[in-house]
């Protein structure tokens, strides 16, 4: 790679996967995760998924493709999502169906995690889309790629809820929901469980 080219693809991938960074980490403030919001996508910048990111830089779209286009896979994404609880390749495992152990499955993420991975979504669809970004984007990125027929069924339905939601309420009203309403439905439902954990019955 030429000098030049060299130090345009490290200043644009470092200044996307940064403004993409902070995009999220407002939105996650937003709406209450703010750990997350803090720690969202700090792999990106380790060599393993910095050096590829530069490489394969393409300013429009994820220079991942890219990789796997030249090279066969990813390695900067196997990494990524490795470490990444926001994304629903995370939670794929094998099922304990010994027949089915040949393919993996999605297992249903925790409420906040979904929550980022919303953030996550809308914040990619601002930073390739740019002026042409409008709150139906995510909805319709969401819909023409094949993420909902490989995550677990209960988080594609919620995640496509919130999609649905922005695209129809706007930003304000979905991040209200979430914060108000789904988070907190997700704490109760972790308390409990938590609480049927450690009950005489279960100890």
């Amino acid at each position: 790679m030429k000098f030049k080219k060299l130090i345009r693809n490290f200043c644009g991938h470092f200044s996307t996967i940064t403004r993409h960074k902070i995009v999220v980490m407002k939105h996650c403030f937003k709406i209450g995760l703010y750990k997350q919001g803090l720690l969202h996508d700090l792999s990106k910048y380790s060599p393993t998924e910095f050096i590829p990111g530069v490489k394969y830089f393409q300013g429009n779209k994820s220079p991942n493709n890219q990789q796997r286009l030249v090279e066969g896979c990813s390695e900067a994404w196997l990494h990524h999502k490795g470490r990444n609880k926001h994304h629903f390749e995370y939670w794929m495992d094998y099922p304990l169906n010994s027949r089915e152990v040949h393919k993996l499955i999605g297992i249903e993420m925790p409420i906040r995690y979904v929550a980022e991975m919303f953030c996550d979504r809308v914040a990619a669809s601002k930073i390739y889309s740019k002026d042409a970004y409008t709150d139906r984007s995510p909805l319709e990125y969401y819909e023409q790629g094949p993420a909902k027929g490989i995550m677990n069924e209960r988080t594609a339905a919620l995640l496509h809820h919130l999609l649905i939601m922005l695209a129809e309420k706007g930003e304000e009203k979905t991040f209200h929901y979430i914060r108000t309403k789904l988070l907190k439905k997700g704490r109760r439902h972790h308390l409990k469980k938590k609480r049927i954990q450690n009950s005489p019955k279960h100890s």
